[in-house]
């Protein structure tokens, strides 16, 4: 029985961050009980035609989804568990703000049945903070991961670095501060300028630049050489994790797994009648929950992926992993072995720099090479 993965999208904000091109919306009054209702429509849909397959964990995404009531969120849990198998140890992560409003409903969301929380802190710093746009203080964030580990058994946090005019000597002393706080998991992302936003706009006019890219390098270094002093191993690009601490939902993705998108923008990787299926979900709130009202989903592109296309897409999310490809399991996912997915020359090229090791039937990035992955890939992939 194929595993999965169950992604519920909660598409509200308080606010629109200007780094942010996600699929959030700000409303003055939240459609609560109709978007539960649609939610759940929409995961039956799916349950229906998937079967009784298991569910090893449920991310609750955004969006903000602690502007959830946590009533709902304790409703599609229990309905999880009623259309499919849930693991007894599944992994279940809400997103948070550290908001003071918001903290306050930890508990309720612990007795729902969430076990991990992942809070959206993105800096310590109170300037950095109002350039990222963000709704909290450094206190109140500092407060809300404190309560949060206080209240569930595992928590992690997201920070953002190569902001403009940050320093090495502050990145460090930054995140340092967050390591002092950290459990066993950490996000920490490069600040990157993402078409359609906020960003995107006050950057082309030059009213902010970014650190160019040998700082970007230094910064990256720094993160994980402090990180590596607390205990956390860089698993992921962006991921920090104390052994056995890694995000199993998020490795799913990186993995090449099954999973579900349910909700407003979500997409899904489905493996249904022997085909691996491409879902993407209606992205506007009002008109997916018409949608689904409809016709029970509120599906606009399901595909089929042919091999090439599996093929690379398994190479770009596994190759973000520090335990790279398995040749195995991605043959076994794919319909193509891996060598024959990759160009020989520039694996050879690659292998030769030191950018990519292949031995042992698996594939996987350096340190050099994961840095320089977005230009790997394109000239790497068949």
């Amino acid at each position: 029985m194929d595993s999965l993965a169950l992604y519920f999208h909660w598409p509200f904000c308080l606010a629109k961050c200007p780094y942010c091109d996600f699929n959030s919306h700000v409303r003055e009054i939240l459609p609560q009980a109709a978007m539960l209702a649609a939610l759940k429509t929409e995961l039956a849909f799916e349950a229906a035609r998937l079967g009784t397959r298991r569910v090893e964990s449920i991310f609750f995404g955004g969006g903000t989804p602690s502007l959830m009531d946590p009533a709902s969120v304790a409703a599609l849990i229990e309905e999880a568990g009623r259309l499919f198998i849930l693991a007894p140890d599944a992994e279940i992560t809400l997103e948070a703000n550290p908001t003071s409003i918001e903290a306050a409903k930890f508990a309720a969301y612990r007795a729902a049945g969430v076990n991990r929380m992942s809070i959206g802190v993105q800096s310590f710093d109170p300037e950095a903070l109002r350039f990222l746009g963000r709704q909290h203080s450094a206190d109140q964030a500092i407060a809300a991961i404190e309560l949060g580990a206080r209240t569930f058994p595992r928590i992690t946090f997201d920070l953002i670095y190569a902001r403009p005019g940050q320093t090495q000597p502050a990145w460090r002393a930054e995140l340092r501060r967050a390591l002092d706080l950290a459990a066993d998991h950490l996000s920490l992302y490069q600040l990157t300028i993402e078409d359609g936003t906020k960003f995107a706009t006050l950057h082309a006019r030059g009213e902010f630049v970014l650190p160019d890219e040998n700082e970007a390098e230094a910064l990256y270094d720094i993160t994980a050489e402090e990180a590596a002093r607390y205990g956390l191993q860089r698993y992921e690009i962006s991921n920090y994790a104390k052994p056995g601490g890694e995000s199993r939902h998020n490795l799913t993705y990186w993995r090449y797994g099954d999973y579900v998108g349910i909700g407003p923008g979500a997409h899904g990787r489905l493996s249904l009648g022997g085909q691996l299926l491409a879902t993407t979900r209606h992205r506007a709130p009002e008109a997916w929950m018409e949608r689904v009202t409809a016709r029970g989903h509120g599906t606009t592109l399901e595909e089929a992926i042919p091999a090439e296309d599996r093929a690379r897409e398994a190479l770009i999310m596994g190759l973000r992993l520090r335990e790279g490809i398995s040749a195995a399991r991605f043959a076994a996912r794919t319909g193509i072995a891996l060598k024959d997915a990759l160009e020989p020359d520039i694996l050879a090229e690659c292998q030769a720099e030191g950018y990519l090791t292949f031995a042992d039937d698996r594939l996987a990035a350096t340190v050099q090479g994961t840095k320089r992955l977005d230009a790997l890939l394109p000239a790497l992939a068949r």
